[in-house]
């Protein structure tokens, strides 16, 4: 290696050393205080840090209600996923052909992602309400029967993935969007000329060219979900029954309510690895399929 590129490496670590030493302050050491509680006796009664191992995560483990918490997330995360991705491509494409204010659709499309969970929570709350909720009220004016959307167990994670989707799709749409204002013109060009239809471009050059953004709005959105807490506590509280118990919330009723804060952030912990994986092998899925 020469001087040069020594020197280039450097340098770059002079720049981002400011930024790794306050990313270790922020999130390393918690993280690693968590690591510690996750691996110790340590309870909300008895504030103990004595090493235990492996132990709660073992208990954790072996509960079946972890186990259809981790089904429920997994159910909640793809669906919501998919959901928006979809329908943030479609409003992506069409914006595409908009050429007069477009600033305004997109200054209203953001207006949900801009919204606070909670406040999302509230005023789909407010709205859902099974007697006097706007929902409902429209759905017997029209003569059709009244729905409890988050007090039926066979329903309620559905309505909650809805109400996710509406919020978080527009993140979506802006990703979506600046990848395909960034796509070259001249393949779609040359597809013209060799009478390629739009459908054959979107399949062939539009999908395969937006690869590398898709991939980024999906994992970035994965991550998003998985962590998903505030819609659960305001609209469901885990309920009815366990059917929204989502493993956010699973850990945060172990570790607040049952008091076992050590088995929580070991539930937590868990659900951070899982994130991480799918993070580390959705992108080298994506690596290796470039290559």
């Amino acid at each position: 290696m020469g001087a040069i590129a020594r020197n280039r490496i450097r340098a770059g670590w002079a720049f981002a050393a400011p930024g790794l030493a306050m990313l270790t302050v922020v999130m390393g050491i918690p993280l690693l205080y968590a690591l510690a509680i996750s691996l110790s006796s340590m309870t909300l009664i008895n504030p103990d840090l004595s090493f235990a191992g492996m132990v709660n995560f073992a208990k954790i483990t072996a509960e079946p209600l972890f186990w259809h918490s981790l089904w429920l997330t997994l159910r909640y995360s793809v669906a919501a996923v998919i959901g928006e991705f979809v329908i943030g491509l479609g409003i992506a494409l069409m914006l595409r052909q908009v050429f007069t204010m477009r600033g305004l659709y997109f200054a209203v499309l953001t207006l949900p992602m801009a919204m606070s969970p909670i406040a999302v929570a509230l005023i789909w709350r407010m709205l859902l309400q099974p007697n006097l909720g706007i929902v409902n009220q429209s759905l017997a004016a029209m003569g059709l029967p009244m729905v409890d959307w988050l007090g039926d167990s066979s329903i309620a994670l559905s309505t909650l993935i809805s109400i996710d989707i509406w919020q978080q799709t527009s993140f979506v749409v802006l990703l979506l969007s600046a990848g395909l204002a960034s796509l070259p013109r001249e393949p779609y060009e040359a597809a013209e000329v060799d009478g390629a239809g739009p459908v054959q471009q979107f399949w062939y050059i539009t999908l395969p060219l937006l690869r590398p953004v898709s991939a980024i709005a999906i994992v970035i959105q994965l991550i998003n979900e998985f962590r998903t807490y505030d819609l659960i506590y305001v609209l469901t509280k885990g309920g009815p029954g366990i059917s929204t118990e989502l493993l956010s919330f699973f850990a945060y009723k172990r570790a607040f309510q049952g008091l076992q804060v050590n088995e929580g952030t070991a539930a937590a912990f868990i659900l951070l690895v899982i994130i991480l994986m799918i993070t580390v092998v959705f992108f080298w899925l994506l690596e290796r399929r470039k290559r």
